[in-house]
């Protein structure tokens, strides 16, 4: 095929990427509440009712339910910006899923909450036994009912006992059957089990989300309205990401969320190009190791940097998985992009 030919199909393949959102948005933009469940693999259930992959952003767990797990973990969506994950054989209650007063118990189990963004006016509680444990700051958490330990990976909480109160700093942990009640140090590296990686995991997967959606709710472009912080609904990725209203928060793993202006200038939003990089629309983020898309909005923390991202020179050939490259496209000097340092 001459270049010439190449070119039409690469404006080919543009014009069906440019238009890709407004299908999606036929829809209209979902947002979730606390305790909507955002993924689940394997054995879940809540009550008699199990989930499934079509559950996904219907499934609610209400107060005084529980989601049990077998061989399997799900997702759950509290207040914007936290997640609680939970491991293999376990359950988990939900108490109350206000958005200024949530608490969950862990009845059995283990379970982490990532939180990516608190409030002073959030009171974010997580029983386990008798105990209350208040998630203050930023940061992950672990809870394990069956070895009755309380684990700060990063952040802090306050642990409440009967009469007995502790704070707990990141790296520190607390047993419940230590008659002391004392948070001790633990080593991160070894504590770090199946669930948190798969929790680490998930974590890349909604900050990937967060990249995919965020820019189409740039001055009303794409999904419509932009109605502040909170979760949207990404079909692409088929689930929900959180996008803050302002500012830039980060996961306690490095990934970014960004709100949607930090988007206006910095990439091409149809064709899912960010900082000089491209989103499959058909990537599947439950088969593909997301070290392989890291790239394509820059991996853990940093910022974008000036020198890679898009800048006139026309689309260029096409490429494999959906992009144009050749002829200068969306690559090379000026503009922002070029990944994040």
């Amino acid at each position: 095929m001459t270049r010439h030919g190449i070119n039409i199909l690469g404006r080919a393949f543009l014009a069906i990427a440019w238009c890709a959102p407004f299908v999606g948005a036929s829809e209209p933009p979902k947002t979730a509440s606390p305790g909507t469940v955002n993924y689940v693999e394997g054995q879940v259930s809540i009550g008699s009712q199990t989930l499934s992959a079509k559950s996904i952003g219907s499934a609610v767990l209400a107060p005084q339910q529980t989601l049990t797990t077998g061989q399997g973990k799900a997702e759950v969506l509290l207040t914007p910006g936290v997640f609680l994950r939970v491991g293999d054989q376990s359950a988990v209650e939900m108490i109350s899923p206000n958005l200024t007063d949530t608490e969950v118990a862990i009845d059995r189990g283990e379970a982490t909450v990532e939180v990516a963004t608190i409030h002073p006016q959030n009171r974010l509680i997580v029983d386990e036994g008798s105990s209350k444990t208040r998630l203050v700051k930023d940061g992950f958490y672990n809870f394990n009912a069956d070895t009755g330990d309380v684990r700060v990976f990063s952040g802090k909480a306050e642990l409440q006992e009967a009469d007995r109160r502790v704070t707990i700093d990141g790296g520190h942990d607390v047993t419940l059957t230590n008659p002391t009640l004392k948070a001790v140090g633990f080593n991160k590296e070894a504590s770090e089990d199946d669930l948190y990686q798969w929790s680490s995991l998930r974590s890349s997967y909604v900050a990937q989300a967060n990249a995919d959606i965020a820019p189409e709710y740039y001055a009303g472009i794409g999904y419509g309205p932009w109605y502040g912080a909170g979760w949207y609904w990404d079909p692409w990725f088929a689930g929900y990401t959180f996008i803050p209203g302002d500012g830039i928060f980060y996961s306690p793993f490095g990934w970014g969320f960004y709100p949607p202006f930090f988007y206006g200038g910095f990439g091409w939003s149809g064709g899912r190009y960010y900082g000089g990089y491209h989103y499959d629309h058909h990537f599947d983020p439950h088969s593909v190791a997301p070290q392989r898309y890291a790239h394509a909005w820059g991996g853990p923390r940093g910022g974008f940097a000036p020198g890679g991202a898009y800048h006139a020179g026309g689309f260029g050939g096409a490429h494999a998985d959906g992009g144009f490259h050749d002829g200068g496209g969306f690559r090379g000097g000026g503009g922002f992009g070029g990944g994040r340092r």
